[in-house]
């Protein structure tokens, strides 16, 4: 019994100094293996990897997958019109070289992460500072996320890492200069309305004046078409008179005397001075000697 303790302790020193020798790489990190302090081996491969036992050696493990630095705060930036903007960005990146990762910032995603936050405003704040606050919204929005992604990532790569893309999120006016934008936008949007009001009425009143002189033309044209028409009726009226005339002078004589009594006693309150033996009552004393009536 006494002998069977020493032997398991034993062997439990040996599996602890094997197991401290061991080591597992996911495929989702580095492992960096120092010596003393001094960096000796990086590796990227997952599997199962070997080591002295420390103190000789340690491994410390960095993560290779795509990082994210959304910035809590909103930042301001100015544009070429003297506009203060605030922009909200996000920032994916991720460790290319350990090595360089260890040596510039200690191996610290947080030191890492402020960095690249600081390069990434120098960089909008140069390029907003050149467009306006509409080339910002959407004319140029592309190109500027493009030029600063390049500028961070010429930055990262000293830190052992790599920018994979920059967006921006959000691009509003400042609350202090908001209402002065809007109360410009409103006034362009009246001067257009206005524009736009006289516009039409102009091209009303054109329509309106020509439509008047389409129906002056009409109505003249209509006019002259209907003396026309009624010149060819009179004539036509007084070619049947005259033939009628021909055929019986004495019953056309009689027709319009009956005519002008019919228009002359129209109303009883009608009044005609004549002298009896006028021309006009010449029916009203019976037929003449050399009528057909009393030749009958």
């Amino acid at each position: 019994m006494n002998r069977i303790i020493p032997i398991m302790l034993g062997a439990l020193l040996v599996f602890g100094a094997l197991s401290s020798t061991l080591f597992v790489v996911d495929q989702r990190q580095f492992a960096v293996v120092y010596a003393l302090g001094e960096i000796r081996q990086v590796i990227d491969q997952p599997g199962l990897h070997f080591k002295l036992p420390p103190p000789f050696q340690n491994v410390q493990y960095f993560d290779r997958r795509i990082l994210t630095i959304d910035t809590a705060d909103i930042d301001r930036f100015i544009t070429s019109e003297k506009l203060n903007i605030q922009i909200d960005t996000f920032v994916k990146w991720r460790i290319v070289d350990p090595r360089q990762f260890v040596r510039s910032v200690q191996g610290s995603e947080l030191i890492a992460g402020d960095r690249i936050s600081r390069s990434l405003r120098d960089s909008l704040n140069n390029e907003i500072a050149k467009r306006t606050v509409s080339d910002v919204i959407s004319g140029t929005r592309d190109e500027i996320t493009e030029n600063v992604r390049s500028k961070v990532n010429d930055d990262a790569k000293q830190l052992g890492a790599e920018i994979v893309d920059v967006r921006l999120k959000r691009v509003d006016f400042a609350p202090e200069v908001q209402e002065r934008v809007f109360d410009r936008m409103q006034s362009e949007r009246k001067r257009v309305a206005n524009e736009r009001r006289a516009t039409g009425s102009a091209e009303s009143e054109k329509i309106r004046a020509d439509a008047d002189r389409q129906r002056e033309v009409i109505l003249a044209e209509a006019y002259r078409d209907a003396q026309k028409l009624r010149g060819e009726g009179d004539g036509k009226a007084a070619s049947t008179y005259s033939a009628a005339y021909g055929q019986n002078a004495e019953f056309a004589s009689f027709y319009r005397s009956l005519e002008a009594y019919r228009e002359s006693f129209r109303s009883r309150n009608d009044v005609l001075v004549l002298d009896p033996s006028a021309e006009f009552f010449k029916y009203f004393k019976g037929a003449s000697p050399s009528s057909p009536a009393r030749a009958k």
